[in-house]
């Protein structure tokens, strides 16, 4: 059956695009949809289109006008920002027979919002770093010897790295905590933030280690496939630059018990550090693809074949799970001309 995809927000996604043409085989097109005519994803799309902004109150019908123009058969998000905002049209898509392939609101909710992340977290028994979002809490923590420098001072609504501090001592940390609240005002987290200014930045516990990605795969009715990792070997503006693929039993039952209790919609992008004494703690849930994901595909994780599959009916997750372990993939720039 010949499916079209569109990726929205698709920004600098190429090897998304790429990997899903690959996938379709010539039966169906691969569509992109963002807010620049300039983004490098455009230029590798069957066909790319100009869309207003997400937070354009002509967003969603323009999307539902693409869908029917085209035939669209499934969406696929690459934004944090976004999902929550698509996440209570699923119905409407289906409608125009159309799959909104993201997870609902309250698991979107528990991703985007990283104090919710925390809390998901140490309710199914997995570690995640101390969590303050009151400057005064956390330095009651630092006095009473349970909480120490380094730190981390970081938006609670947050997208790809932006605006993550590492203060030292207490000075700086103030200064920290009192420079992210004005910066949040002149960024594009300013909306996200926007109900709950007051505690819209969090101090965490620095945990200080080895780093790993982590793809958790659930099919599109929330039931747990699988979990491909890779630690990290180098980091670009907020994305794996270096890696190595890694099959490891103890990241398997996090990846296990993040997809079978948060029951969210295809993959699913974690990060994870382990502390000099072998502990494991969680840090980010995005239910999304993420930049990491070339790592999980290139050692054998075909999850854009999968896909097409589950969307005609057919799971074949065993098919295309060939991961191998101890792979080392390195991503590089390549030049576009803008069509």
């Amino acid at each position: 059956m010949a499916l079209n995809i569109l990726f929205t927000c698709s920004g600098r996604r190429n090897y998304l695009i790429n990997y899903f043409k690959a996938a379709l085989n010539g039966q169906g097109k691969v569509f992109t949809a963002d807010a620049s005519k300039l983004a490098p994803s455009m230029v590798d799309a069957d066909k790319a289109i100009v869309v207003p902004s997400i937070y354009s109150n002509q967003y969603i019908n323009t999307l539902k006008e693409i869908v029917k123009t085209h035939n669209i058969s499934a969406i696929i998000s690459l934004n944090d920002l976004e999902l929550p905002i698509l996440s209570p049209y699923k119905t409407d898509f289906q409608s125009l027979n159309c799959e909104l392939l993201i997870s609902n609101s309250e698991v979107i909710n528990i991703g985007f919002d990283k104090l919710e992340t925390v809390k998901y977290l140490s309710k199914n028994g997995l570690k995640t770093p101390k969590t303050f979002t009151r400057l005064n809490d956390a330095i009651l923590a630092i006095e009473n010897k349970t909480l120490s420098f380094p730190l981390v001072v970081k938006p609670r609504w947050g997208s790809a790295s932006i605006g993550i501090d590492f203060p030292e001592d207490l000075e700086e940390l103030k200064l920290s905590f009192a420079l992210q609240h004005k910066k949040l005002q002149k960024s594009i987290l300013k909306e996200a933030s926007a109900n709950n200014l007051e505690d819209a930045i969090l101090i965490q516990e620095k945990i200080v280690g080895k780093e790993y990605g982590m793809d958790i795969l659930n099919d599109f009715t929330g039931n747990y496939l699988g979990s491909f990792s890779r630690e990290k070997i180098k980091m670009r503006s907020g994305e794996t630059d270096i890696a190595i693929s890694v099959i490891n039993k103890n990241l398997e039952v996090i990846g296990r018990t993040i997809g079978s209790t948060l029951k969210h919609v295809g993959n699913l992008d974690c990060d994870i550090l382990e502390d000099e004494a072998s502990n494991l703690y969680v840090l980010e849930l995005n239910p999304r693809f993420g930049g990491g994901y070339p790592f999980s595909h290139e050692a054998g994780m075909n999850t854009a074949k999968l896909y097409i599959d589950l969307l005609n009916g057919k799971n074949t997750f065993k098919e295309h799970n060939k991961y191998r372990d101890n792979i080392t993939f390195s991503k590089c720039d390549r030049l576009l001309k803008i069509k």
